[in-house]
């Protein structure tokens, strides 16, 4: 009877166990969702971010702590596969593409017509989208909301830096350990590459650092880019990294006059990834 019992006991201590391993498992590289843009073959996967809380630094240099909703966040940052569909209308019917080009109203509501290759010739399917105005993002974010009834929107910053840091503290990493996660100055050979090459963070995000910069909203409304991208060096590239639109830099060899709204002629680096909230 006693071995009949100890048995008992270690089978349920080992079903116990097994379930606890699941649900660390589970909460570490949190819930995964696929979202497919409808009459295409295009999908993309979101994680769940559980909620929280996450200190940073407001522009006054003190700390401030805010508190995270649960939200679904782009595994990815938005690849070229989603966002052609966006900008070059491919969700409309053939004839009815031109119109957008073409009619005043309905030009507002896509990206202008580039003037030359947007992906610069680094790479096309399964790479980071780039060059758009942060404008043209948030347009994305609501695009994408009436295509698939869900509410998007750009991270907060407050969202993209837990996401970024896994919920865990703000460091920046040496280079052997960036050089994992990230595409930045010491080996993108000063382009983008194609998304989930690199290792996930601890939640199973990828490329958070480096990369493309990523599109926020700030503390206090005004957005920048975060992250670090692929030109940058080591100590430029972290969770804390922050860019805000620069006209000279950005649109330094923009040949429209006046300057374009849509595209970043020197903006290359310059990307988003997606939340949704429902």
């Amino acid at each position: 009877m006693g071995s009949i019992m100890n048995s008992k006991r270690w089978r349920t201590s080992a079903c116990s166990l097994a379930a606890a391993l699941a649900l660390i498992l589970t909460g570490a590289r949190g819930a995964l969702a696929e979202e497919k843009l409808p009459n295409t073959v295009v999908q993309f996967t979101l994680v769940k971010l559980p909620a929280g809380k996450v200190t940073l630094k407001d522009k006054d240099g003190k700390d401030k702590e805010v508190e995270i909703k649960p939200v679904w966040i782009g595994q990815t940052e938005v690849t070229w596969d989603e966002y052609d569909i966006y900008w070059q209308a491919a969700d409309l019917p053939e004839d009815q593409r031109g119109a957008v080009k073409s009619d005043k109203e309905k030009i507002r509501s896509r990206p202008s017509v580039p003037y030359s290759p947007p992906d610069r010739g680094w790479g096309h399917d399964h790479s980071p989208a780039g060059s758009m105005f942060c404008r043209e993002a948030k347009v994305y974010c609501e695009w994408l909301s009436k295509m698939t009834g869900h509410k998007y929107r750009l991270p907060t910053e407050a969202e993209w830096e837990y996401a970024c840091r896994a919920g865990g503290p703000a460091v920046k990493l040496p280079k052997a350990e960036l050089k994992e996660v990230a595409w930045y100055a010491d080996n993108a050979e000063d382009q983008t590459h194609p998304v989930a090459k690199k290792k996930p963070n601890a939640w199973g995000l990828y490329d958070t650092l480096g990369n493309v910069a990523e599109w926020v909203t700030m503390l206090d409304g005004s957005e920048a880019v975060a992250g670090g991208s692929f030109q940058d060096e080591a100590e430029d590239v972290h969770c804390a990294a922050r860019e805000a639109y620069n006209n000279k830099k950005w649109q330094k060899n923009d040949p429209q006059s006046p300057q374009g709204r849509s595209w970043l002629s020197d903006g290359g680096f310059v990307g988003f990834r997606v939340v949704r909230e429902d």
